[in-house]
């Protein structure tokens, strides 16, 4: 008989109020059976402040604190020091948080829990844009996408800036555990989950969550848009543990433009920008394995 390698209790019940193919719901979904009934999330406004529902009514199994949007960092380090005065410890404190309240508006929070080391788990879900407000750009937007603060007109006014990278900053801060993820690994996600819980300080993941309505994408493409995109080398996954570093899944690269062209917010990309992304994303690949190699000799 085959073993199971993911959790069969489900934290997560049905009637959420998420779009159709919404990577955001798979990515809570595999957290929570990863972490368990003994869990504690803390929820800015964000696509997950609506989508688990009305209460009592709501989709998910474990207490939900809904915050301001820039205060993750700040209020999962309240919780965890409330937790400990009462003597559980063993709760699992997880912030789960959008790239615009992590990458932009709560990245002073998400630094001063890092820079106490306090023992939380913080869950950045990157849908690339403010998707619950109505598809503005983020710093975690990549080049040549379209959103409805850089939209798509005859001066050629598509985002320009290039993806802010959360986890090197977070890799910055010298905390215990950073990773990046995708809904599309459902097992590397859930055991870079399970590590991270089983360490003791600040921990840091960002998901790779495709959202279908800001992405201008078919719905049941979800999958196959997140596995091009760890191919293609727009996202890669690795997990640096005590400043080591590993590249957690190193696929054949397919080529850019087969990831940019599922999407129609990246319709409008000329050749020559996608082959300069491109190029980019090579360089920073090599980097990568460079990194790799150098951590392995770090004392």
């Amino acid at each position: 008989m085959a073993k199971l390698t993911i959790p069969e209790e489900e934290l997560m019940r049905a009637g959420h109020m998420g779009c159709l193919g919404c990577g955001a719901t798979m990515a809570m979904r595999y957290v929570l059976k990863a972490a368990g009934p003994r869990t504690i999330l803390s929820i800015p406004a964000c696509c997950w402040a609506v989508m688990p529902g009305v209460w009592p009514n709501t989709c998910l199994a474990v207490p939900e604190l809904y915050t301001p949007f820039e205060t993750t960092g700040a209020s999962i380090s309240g919780i965890r020091a409330a937790l400990d005065v009462q003597g559980q410890e063993d709760v699992n404190v997880i912030g789960f948080a959008g790239d615009g309240g992590t990458a932009d508006i709560g990245i002073q929070a998400l630094s001063g829990c890092a820079d106490r080391n306090d023992n939380v788990l913080y869950i950045m879900y990157d849908n690339e844009a403010y998707m619950n407000t109505g598809i503005q750009r983020s710093g975690s937007t990549p080049v040549g996408a379209w959103t409805t603060t850089t939209p798509v007109g005859k001066t050629g006014a598509w985002e320009k800036s290039p993806k802010k990278s959360v986890a090197d900053i977070m890799i910055a801060h010298r905390i215990p555990y950073v990773a990046t993820a995708s809904v599309a690994y459902p097992e590397d996600l859930i055991r870079k989950v399970n590590k991270a819980l089983s360490i003791k300080g600040t921990k840091f993941i960002q998901i790779y969550s495709p959202c279908p309505t800001g992405w201008k994408m078919d719905p049941g493409l979800t999958v196959k848009i997140a596995r091009e995109a760890v191919s293609s080398r727009a996202f890669p996954l690795f997990e640096v543990e005590e400043g080591v570093m590993t590249i957690t899944m190193k696929p054949k690269k397919t080529p850019l433009k087969e990831y940019l062209h599922m999407q129609g917010r990246f319709r409008h990309m000329p050749r020559e920008l996608i082959e300069e992304q491109e190029k980019i994303l090579d360089m920073k690949w090599e980097e990568l394995l460079f990194r790799e190699e150098c951590s392995k000799n770090t004392p």
